[in-house]
């Protein structure tokens, strides 16, 4: 078995708690080793008392895993909007980490996306074996924006072109559709059953009106300079999760969709617990992000790595492909995070078994009879599991 201490990649899995469809047990044979999860039954702002945390960390102990990503302690809005009481949220988080150091947990995902923690338009786009996948469609986005959500000032963003495109498609649309596509956008943060109405959501639309780019920049690096100096007397690392999608939606402004947005993330605070989470399905959205290249020049800052595929298609929409497939060179990706673990082992660090879990996966039929968290199928990631095993085993006889 390999162990942290390996130069291996440490291979993961995503568990969403007792409710998830996919158990414990089930886990325990896909390959992977520890656990990517969260206490999501408490809500954004509060803390994570030591009580809880152990009472979730024996469950894994009692099924033989480590608990080795929290994903996510989720940010409460009102440090994402600079609002009064993000100060006594920000020593709510604090406290939190504290908590998890004590339980000898130390790398904590987190994100800084408003309101939204991801937005696809279609939870089951059937792909050319029959299997499902998430998939985005900027024509659907649109559609929803203009015609169902209705938000203030929308028809600014879009040109003639575009919202003729997208009355055609609102006007295809049956309404069972309609309400798939607004329960698909408006839906909350993973772990939970929460949707937004659209009245819920326009109200939070509005109250970030004065939020534009740079002032979320600002309020994230407020955060950090809160947040870090405490992971590191702690010994947490952080590790932000890039937007998803990574470009701007529904008005709201996105500062974590680029290598220069992550650039200047780890410029403003410098430490070795201000990190990253490589998502190469997030950052893989946009087709001018240069993955391999954003991993040989911040490697050494990424604590935390997805890895999953993206196709993009001629109309500007994208679906999640299987893992070594899709727009993105899963090959050159695995052998510059190789070539990272390298430099890490001559520069004498630590940090070489970089956790590492198959994001998402397609819902196959073998699932048929099951419900799953969005993009968190159990035969669709076991797959990608062994498929980025066995590539990183084969770069790294050829680096030999």
């Amino acid at each position: 078995m390999m162990s942290p201490s390996s130069h291996f990649l440490y291979p993961t899995w995503r568990w969403f708690g007792p409710q998830d469809s996919v158990t414990l047990a089930e886990i325990k044979q896909t390959g992977a080793q520890g656990i990517v999860t969260a206490l999501h039954h408490i809500p954004c702002g509060e803390v994570w008392s030591v009580e809880e945390i152990q009472l979730h960390r024996r469950v894994l102990k009692a099924a033989g895993f480590n608990w080795s990503v929290v994903e996510s302690v989720n940010i409460h809005e009102s440090i994402k909007m600079g609002t009064p009481e993000r100060d006594k949220n920000i020593e709510r988080y604090q406290q939190t980490l504290r908590n998890l150091a004590a339980c000898d947990i130390h790398l904590v995902c987190y994100n800084f996306m408003p309101v939204l923690d991801w937005t696809r338009t279609q939870l089951a786009y059937p792909v050319e074996d029959g299997s499902f996948a998430l998939r985005y469609n900027p024509q659907a986005l649109a559609a929803f924006e203009l015609f169902i959500l209705k938000r203030k000032g929308a028809e600014e963003q879009y040109s003639p072109k575009q919202q003729s495109e997208a009355e055609a498609y609102f006007s295809s649309m049956a309404d069972e559709e309609k309400n798939t596509l607004q329960q698909t956008i408006l839906a909350g943060l993973p772990g939970t059953d929460e949707v937004f109405t659209p009245a819920q959501f326009n109200d939070f639309l509005e109250r970030y009106r004065q939020v534009d780019a740079p002032q979320l920049h600002k309020n994230l690096v407020y955060f950090l300079e809160q947040i870090i100096p405490v992971a590191e007397r702690v010994g947490i690392k952080m590790a932000i999760h890039p937007d998803d999608p990574p470009f701007p939606i529904l008005g709201l402004p996105r500062v974590v969709s680029t290598e220069a947005d992550l650039q200047f993330i780890m410029d403003s605070v410098p430490s070795s617990s201000n990190g990253i989470t490589f998502c190469t399905g997030s950052l893989g959205g946009r087709m001018d992000n240069d993955l391999p290249g954003m991993i040989e020049r911040l490697g050494s800052h990424i604590h935390f790595l997805h890895l999953r595929n993206v196709q993009h298609n001629s109309d500007g929409s994208f679906h999640e492909a299987n893992h070594l497939e899709g727009s993105t060179d899963m090959s050159a990706v695995m052998e510059a995070v190789i070539r990272e673990q390298q430099r890490r082992v001559e520069n004498g660090r630590e940090d070489i078994a970089i956790p590492m879990r198959p994001d998402h996966g397609h819902q196959f039929l073998f699932d048929d009879n099951r419900t799953f968290y969005p993009g968190y199928s159990g035969v669709g990631r076991m797959r990608g599991l062994a498929e980025l095993r066995g590539l990183e085993l084969g770069i790294r006889r050829m680096l030999k």
